[in-house]
């Protein structure tokens, strides 16, 4: 840990010396008039966004609407954020505030100069892939975020399906000029994406022969048994939105597919960012962003071949304490192949797995207090990933929950295939996803009292990524992972993070292929060809996103080992996991600072 230096760590003294629950946020003038310009900041950049604001659980006038898409409008929002940092440092007094105004003034330069080192790439995203294509997003966003509680809001969700020829004719648009750009994914993405968009017009209203409604059609009528409504207006609500698919969304989807069929015949192979215009320079954008770092792609990648060793290592001594005679690649075929490590692909299977996952995450609420001193108070769900989506999207996410308590945070489990899912993964993912990991973090930076919202609701890959990986290690300490295939799940998930360190650059910066990535994966972990295979694929189309578990991991790991060595007795890992969590998202560096105040602090003689 680097010693305290200049005035960064004067102002981060005693930052943290407040109880659970409170943000120290000593009175002055200055920091209450920042905090407050810093809040209205965020407004309006929310009031930009229909999108997300719905996504906060926020429903205002402009719920029945899409955000806009349009090169014109990205432009304009980069120059506004911009002119923020100009209008900051013009109006208000560094000097004057009081620690956490200085840590707020701070991060958000850092925000803005991200924004700022990535404007020149703005153009450098596929905006149809797999992961986080429009084509799916559209459904997702108004299955899982438009709530109807009223007449309105099921006015609102037409209103939204009328504009999505116009939403999705934005990105169409901005596909078509990043493909002339030579800014086009490799031919595979577009099978996926063809998908995708076929899976959204299926059923009825748009096959009069279906005898299953369409994903969008059945969740507008799930949602309107939700509130009461009399015979006839309800019978009009269901005409028209029947009326607005089929005269909005089923031409919108088939001009996409029209235009992704053609795409794909002129696509190529190239899977790394190194193919894009100035790729390099943009892979290394990518890698600083992800990691908060300045590591090279030579440093990652041999960073993840060391911890690739370290961990088959600890693998093998599992191997010989569960009696395993043979290689460790025959212990990996071993745990892909053996019955006992999965569920029926059934409906009673996937049923089995939501309910021991969610069994899980309850032993581990009960369980916090030995390890946290807040918790958060949003709720937590456990749900299979929707069928229109399962397969195309990872093996598990989370969705944050509606800062209003309207919505829980969602834990979504992949359950289309049950040979990618493994009993013995299941607990390090419960823990990742949920409790300890992105619930508890995302949940208690929003209920943060006294912080920014920009603080509150932002986020830093590495630190909530690196935190999810470190909250699957956490549970270890109390001995939760009892059995050896158990923890031989939680290492397998870990190496699976190492080996993103070396597939990821690889891919970008090495100039490897999608098969020679999916068989360095195949010959270096136990996870399944189809779950190799569908993280390669993501790994392509997000560049450099998938290295920033580990290399937060092993930061947060580190700080908390320095820190008990300086305070020996006078550490409580309570207290640390209180400096981790207390201040919202930040990146690494400024996370050392936290520590190392929390550790001047408890140092001083009492």
């Amino acid at each position: 840990m680097k010693p305290l230096q200049g005035l960064a760590g004067l102002l981060l003294m005693g930052l943290l010396a407040t109880p659970a629950g409170t943000v120290a946020q000593a009175g002055s003038t200055e920091s209450a008039r920042f905090n407050a310009w810093l809040d209205a900041r965020f407004a309006e950049d929310l009031e930009r966004s229909p999108m997300a604001k719905t996504r906060r659980g926020v429903i205002d006038d402009d719920y029945d609407e899409w955000d806009d898409l349009s090169p014109g409008f990205q432009e304009e929002t980069y120059r506004i954020g911009q002119r923020q940092v100009d209008e900051m440092r013009e109006q208000f007094d560094y000097r004057k505030l009081n620690r956490q105004a200085k840590l707020s003034w701070k991060l958000f330069e850092y925000d803005k100069a991200r924004d700022k080192a990535g404007f020149p790439f703005r153009e450098h995203v596929y905006t149809f892939n797999q992961m986080r294509g429009v084509q799916s997003q559209i459904p997702a966003f108004l299955i899982n975020q438009h709530r109807i509680g009223e007449r309105a809001h099921a006015e609102a969700y037409i209103d939204r399906l009328q504009g999505v020829d116009q939403y999705l004719g934005q990105a169409l648009e901005n596909a078509r000029r990043r493909f002339v750009q030579d800014i086009r994914p490799p031919r595979f993405v577009y099978d996926h994406v063809l998908r995708d968009a076929r899976n959204v017009i299926r059923g009825a209203p748009f096959d009069p022969e279906s005898d299953e409604n369409s994903p969008l059609l059945q969740d507008f009528l799930d949602k309107l048994d939700g509130i009461e409504l009399d015979s006839a207006y309800r019978a009009s609500l269901e005409r028209r939105a029947t009326q607005a698919l089929r005269q909005h969304v089923l031409p919108a989807y088939q001009a996409l597919i029209d235009e992704m069929t053609w795409q794909r015949e002129r696509a190529d192979e190239r899977d790394g960012a190194w193919k894009l215009p100035d790729g390099d320079r943009f892979y290394a954008y990518r890698l600083a962003q992800s990691t908060t770092t300045g590591l090279s792609p030579d440093q990652v990648h041999d960073l993840g071949l060391r911890e690739t060793a370290r961990i088959h290592e600890e693998m093998r001594a599992i191997m010989a304490e569960v009696g395993f005679a043979g290689t460790l690649a025959e212990f990996f075929e071993f745990m892909r192949t053996d019955e006992r490590f999965y569920y029926p692909d059934t409906p009673e299977g996937r049923e089995r797995y939501l309910a021991e996952a969610r069994a899980i995450i309850d032993d581990m609420r009960g369980r916090l207090d030995a390890l946290f001193l807040r918790k958060p108070q949003a709720d937590l769900v456990v749900k299979a990933v929707e069928p229109f989506r399962e397969r195309s999207v990872g093996k598990a996410f989370y969705q944050r929950p509606a800062a209003d308590g309207s919505r829980p945070g969602t834990y979504y489990a992949n359950l289309y295939n049950m040979r990618d899912m493994p009993t013995y993964q299941m607990r390090a993912l419960a823990y990742h996803e949920g409790i300890p990991g992105h619930h508890m973090q995302i949940a208690i930076a929003q209920e943060l009292a006294g912080l920014p919202d920009f603080r509150r609701f932002g986020g830093h890959t590495a630190y909530v990524e690196g935190w999810g990986l470190y909250s699957e290690w956490v549970p270890a300490e109390l001995g939760l992972y009892e059995d050896p295939y158990e923890n031989f799940g939680r290492l397998a998930m870990e190496l699976w993070r190492a080996g993103r360190l070396v597939v990821d650059t690889g891919l970008h910066a090495k100039r490897w292929t999608r098969e020679q990535a999916i068989d360095w994966l195949l010959d270096n972990t136990p996870n399944p060809r189809g779950d190799v295979v569908k993280a390669i694929e993501r790994y392509i189309v997000m560049p450099g996103q998938a290295t920033a578990y580990k290399v937060g991991m092993l930061k947060i790991q580190a700080l908390r080992e320095e820190a008990a060595q300086a305070l020996g007795p006078r550490f409580d890992v309570r207290d640390y996991h209180d400096v981790v969590l207390a201040n919202g998202s930040v990146p690494l560096d400024i996370l050392e600072e936290l520590v190392d105040a929390y550790v001047a602090r408890v140092s001083e003689p009492q």
